[in-house]
């Protein structure tokens, strides 16, 4: 079977909009919190997100918005946009230019697209507002592409002409590490040769406040406290936006341009919690399993994975049941992985953060370093076993795995492993 690999990222994130400045705040532990000016209300308890800076996107009007001069995008195209594929589109363009593709290297029957994201509530409330307020003729004929669910891959295949397969994905949080899995299973079947994931949400006051309805946003008002996966004192998650996009290449596909790789995906696997529609199963089962079953696609024994990538959000539940479930697939505490979760950084992405989280992982095994877990200053007791690094790490890892959990129990882990230099 064919072997998978890495060979372009694209960035549009809280911590930096390209792969330089993310790998450096990465390093450095540089997170990307804001006191969000919309929040900053008496009757909204959660006040902190995980910023997008250099774009403005918080018009229901895409002629209003404002993106960096290096993107040159037609009107046409931002009309039936919401600001999520803004952002992907963007990420789209820089891991064209990063993998060093050609036009009949994208628009060809080889190469597909997968797409993740909620779509834009936003728009979606717009839009429905106006037909119910004016009637359905002075609704905007692209109201509904450029809000629902599919908006990502409606929008990417049409805009970069892709022709093979082409797909949403709507496994909440799991979304885009749904699409990662699936996208690998496409080339190394020898369906495709080349396949863009991208994940990517609005991250406005629309797509992250119902949260707060749950209970299950961060009410601290000091962004350096907000997010603590792990810790202690942690209350929640921070929500952020933005878009990441990766570039999946077959061996043959990479020989041919003769392309270094990030990395290599060695396989995946997926379970479900059958436990509760929004929380996490208190063991942590379906994790574990999913860890399990992706270890075992991918040839990998537990003792020889140097970190994993938690999904953990700093909520109450959800990081203790991912630490029950990472010490019952690692239950040699001697040779157990190192553990981070790097939404300490960034915040939560919802859909977006299986892929932006593989992202990081590809960054961090080309370069050779290990991100810590910042902002734990008390480690949760029930997490007591794992092996969390406060700072980051200047060593390589070989094996890396990411996790990804969603609504439903949903959970995905996808295995890397570092190439050749």
């Amino acid at each position: 079977m064919p072997r998978v690999f890495i060979t372009g990222l694209g960035f549009v994130t809280s911590i930096g909009n390209d792969a330089a400045t993310v790998t450096r705040n990465l390093r450095e532990l540089r997170h990307g919190f804001e006191l969000y000016p919309p929040f900053q209300k008496s009757d909204i308890p959660c006040k902190v997100v995980g910023t997008i800076k250099d774009f403005t996107a918080d018009s229901t009007d895409q002629e209003d918005w404002t993106f960096p001069t290096r993107y040159k995008i037609k009107r046409e195209l931002l009309r039936s946009m919401a600001p999520n594929g803004l952002f992907a589109h963007c990420a789209m363009i820089q891991a064209i230019e990063d993998a060093k593709l050609t036009e009949p290297d994208i628009s060809n029957p080889d190469t597909g697209l997968y797409a993740a994201s909620g779509g834009s509530p936003m728009l979606t409330h717009y839009h429905h507002e106006r037909l119910n307020k004016l009637g359905v003729m002075r609704c905007s004929p692209l109201g509904i592409v450029s809000a629902i669910v599919g908006t990502l891959n409606f929008n990417l295949v049409a805009a970069f002409k892709i022709f093979g397969s082409s797909c949403g994905f709507s496994s909440a949080c799991a979304s885009s590490a749904h699409g990662l899995g699936y996208a690998f299973d496409d080339l190394s079947l020898g369906r495709q040769k080349r396949m863009f994931v991208v994940g990517a949400e609005d991250g406005n006051v629309d797509a992250i406040l119902p949260f707060a309805g749950m209970r299950t946003l961060s009410l601290q008002n000091d962004p350096n406290l907000a997010s603590r996966p792990f810790d202690a004192a942690r209350d929640g998650f921070v929500g952020t936006g933005g878009a990441t996009v990766l570039v999946l290449e077959t061996e043959d596909e990479v020989a041919r341009r003769g392309v270094r790789p990030y990395a290599e995906l060695l396989g995946w696997g997926q379970a479900s919690d059958g436990w509760n529609v929004a929380i996490s199963h208190p063991e942590g089962s379906g994790s574990a399993a999913a860890m399990t079953r992706g270890l075992r696609a991918a040839g990998v024994a537990p003792e020889q994975v140097d970190y994993v990538n938690a999904h953990a959000t700093s909520t109450l539940i959800g990081d203790i049941s991912e630490a029950r479930a990472l010490r019952s697939v690692f239950k040699d505490s001697a040779a157990r992985p190192l553990v981070s979760s790097t939404k300490a950084l960034t915040g939560h992405g919802l859909s977006l953060a299986g892929a932006m989280e593989t992202g990081f992982c590809a960054l961090a095994l080309r370069d050779g370093f290990i991100p810590g877990n910042a902002h734990l200053t008390k480690l949760e007791p029930e997490c007591a076993g794992l092996n969390i690094p406060l700072k980051t790490l200047e060593q390589p890892a070989n094996i890396v795995v990411k996790n990804s959990s969603g609504f439903g129990g949903a959970n995905v882990a996808l295995v890397l492993q570092r190439t050749a230099a």
